[in-house]
């Protein structure tokens, strides 16, 4: 049976009290308007913890557009449906003042990773890592020692979290999961559901570029000619505005210059579809 709680408070006595009898915690933190994406996270917490926890928290501080955090979907008895379904038996759905009590107005302490949330997506929206940094601090402390489990669809959000806890020594064990995608290999977000049926066609191009970016460095070790790869098929859209399209090495985020035969890099793209920024990733071998 599900347990929905919506106070710090209670939520930390109840993670301790599982702990306290034995079993293991898997958590997943979300924003709510929930799909199979984030299911496949809660079912793989459920299959590796003897409790799967999930939070439902839409956080102000990662949304630089106010327009952006008006039009994000909220729907909690279907997240919880979502939720349950997956496997997950405790909730924390707190509303913005236990979280935040000063809100709108700024709180005195932020967290912030340097390098790794200003390039990329903390480029292109200031201040959205320093938000994601700062509530997942915040409910990880709340939670304690636990696994949580990160989407790789959002995989400079995974490298921030993995350095904060690291950084802080934090007793959490993060745990990254595959991209989940679409039938014809649109990677699931909740902002899909804001785009029009010509507006999705167009959003594919964005993991079209990177299967003609890995392709490029399958061939030849020349990033630069794989970033050129991934522009000229996001150029060919009209529908789709390039942000970026970047090759790093993962972990740190750095630009791969000159990675050598074998590698593994991170390919990056981020672009915008009638309003709706959309972001995916693959990761990509040099060769040849």
């Amino acid at each position: 049976m599900l347990e929905v709680l919506d106070t710090l408070v209670a939520w930390r006595a109840r993670t301790d009290a599982v702990r306290r009898g034995g079993a293991t915690l898997g958590l997943t933190m979300t924003m709510g308007g929930l799909h199979r994406g984030h299911a496949s996270l809660f079912e793989r917490a459920a299959a590796s913890c003897d409790v799967a926890a999930a939070t439902v928290f839409v956080n102000p501080l990662q949304f630089g557009d106010p327009a952006d955090l008006a039009a994000y979907p909220r729907d909690l008895a279907a997240d919880l449906a979502v939720a349950e379904a997956a496997g997950v038996t405790l909730v924390l759905a707190p509303p913005i003042e236990e979280i935040w009590p000063a809100w709108p107005a700024s709180t005195a302490t932020t967290v912030h990773v340097a390098g790794l949330a200003d390039v990329l997506e903390g480029e292109g929206r200031p201040g959205h890592f320093d938000g994601v940094a700062s509530v997942v601090t915040k409910l990880l402390v709340a939670t304690g020692p636990c696994t949580a489990f990160f989407g790789e669809k959002d995989f400079q959000q995974l490298c921030v979290v993995q350095r904060l806890v690291a950084d802080l020594a934090l007793p959490i064990e993060v745990v990254g999961c595959p991209i989940v995608r679409e039938r014809d290999g649109l990677a699931l977000s909740s902002r899909n559901a804001r785009l029009s049926a010509g507006g999705h066609r167009a959003a594919l191009t964005l993991r079209a570029s990177l299967e003609a970016g890995r392709a490029a460095l399958a061939a030849s070790p020349c990033v630069e000619h794989a970033l050129e790869a991934m522009r000229r098929v996001v150029a060919g859209e009209p529908l789709v505005t390039l942000a970026y399209a970047a090759a790093v090495e993962p972990s740190t985020l750095r630009a791969a210059v000159e990675p050598p035969r074998g590698a593994t890099v991170r390919l990056l793209v981020a672009g915008v579809v009638e309003g709706v920024r959309l972001i995916d990733n693959v990761a990509a071998v040099v060769g040849p």
